[in-house]
């Protein structure tokens, strides 16, 4: 299986399935003497682990994080740094029900139609439990992007048609409750919601918001790898995300130019910016202003409510798939999209590095 690795100078590989022995990840490209502890990994991890709420899956993983490689007496070394986290509480025999049929909404069919057979214990590859490893490198790489001033803030913009009010939004709050929305109002009509769907058998989606602050301008290589599409790329390659916006977004298809532009001015002998409708890039370059992008999360597949589908002897038949499922999967993304951002960002200002010879100069000449 190809496609299991992304970056280009910070890269990392994940590997492993939702009931094999273990999942992981290997990142190569991670520059030496950042300070590393298995603790750094482990508080985004918590962050994502099942069982930690009613709106979460029961199952129950430590996913205790464990550096093989690539750090010495707390600093990372300059060579290939490996995470591994042990799978602990598998039940496969929930999903042998499943191994005849395919699930809607589910990758059971593709994989079949790609490979020839599939793994369907909790869906191999594409179960939600390959994103550890993409947690773990997101961990890594905002150690290295707080060493440069660089912050990421994301949350849970929306579940259903119910959205944040920015008037009440409250950074301390993403955090501490667990639909990771930053707005007290908001999170409680969302639990309802999200209960009154559990109950009839059935899940929804939202929306995850992320923005960075301090990103320095010049990020981003114009044409095919434009920094938003690499984010692009890095968003959409998380199970589950079936759309992806920056700035505005589609709401830009429906302005005219006059309000979708951002107007440039001078303030302090600054260029600034009175508006931010592009949410940091022109050109597939940042600009130094906040980059701003969003995440559409479907609605979880796995539901006990009736639904049609097909077996592979060619019969229409109706399920309800039991087992261990999120009855909405954003509030777990929410740090995986975070993740996803960090490592790609990483991946960009370490390309930037050779983009003029005063950057060069920096490093290779005596100051």
């Amino acid at each position: 299986m190809a496609g299991s690795s992304f970056g280009t100078l910070f890269k990392l590989s994940t590997w492993g399935e939702s009931h094999g022995k273990a999942v992981g990840v290997v990142i190569d490209g991670c520059p030496a003497g950042i300070p590393l502890t298995t603790e750094d990994i482990q508080q985004d991890l918590d962050k994502r682990k099942p069982g930690q709420s009613a709106f979460a899956t029961p199952r129950k993983e430590a996913d205790q994080v464990d550096i093989l490689s690539g750090v010495f007496e707390g600093k990372t070394t300059g060579t290939p740094l490996s995470l591994l986290v042990y799978n602990q509480n598998q039940r496969s025999k929930d999903y042998t029900k499943i191994a005849d049929y395919y699930r809607p909404g589910h990758a059971d069919l593709t994989y079949d139609l790609k490979y020839g057979f599939r793994d369907y214990r909790g869906g191999g590859r594409s179960s939600g439990r390959e994103t550890i490893g993409r947690v773990a490198a997101g961990a890594v790489a905002k150690k290295i992007l707080k060493a440069l001033g660089i912050s990421i803030t994301t949350y849970t913009k929306s579940i259903g048609k119910i959205h944040i009010d920015l008037d009440r939004f409250n950074k301390e709050q993403i955090w501490q409750n667990p639909l990771c929305m930053p707005d007290s109002h908001a999170v409680e009509a969302a639990a309802t919601y999200v209960k009154s769907l559990m109950k009839a058998g059935n899940s929804c989606g939202g929306i995850i918001e992320s923005y960075v602050e301090h990103l320095p301008a010049g990020l981003g290589e114009p044409v095919f790898d434009r920094l938003d599409a690499e984010l692009a790329k890095a968003i959409m390659s998380i199970g589950s995300v079936k759309g992806f916006e920056i700035g505005n977004g589609f709401e830009a298809s429906s302005l005219t130019g006059l309000e979708n532009n951002d107007f440039y001015g001078y303030k302090q002998g600054l260029i600034v910016k009175e508006s931010n409708h592009a949410g940091g890039i022109y050109g597939g370059i940042s600009d130094g202003s906040k980059l701003v992008l969003r995440a559409a999360i479907k609605p979880t597949p796995s539901i006990h409510a009736t639904q049609k589908t097909i077996n592979q002897s060619g019969e229409e038949i109706n399920i309800s798939i039991q087992g261990r499922h999120d009855p909405i999967i954003v509030p777990r993304a929410v740090i995986v999209v975070e993740s996803m951002v960090a490592v790609t960002i990483v991946d960009m200002l370490l390309r930037n590095m050779g983009s003029q010879i005063s950057h060069i100069k920096k490093i290779y000449t005596k100051q």
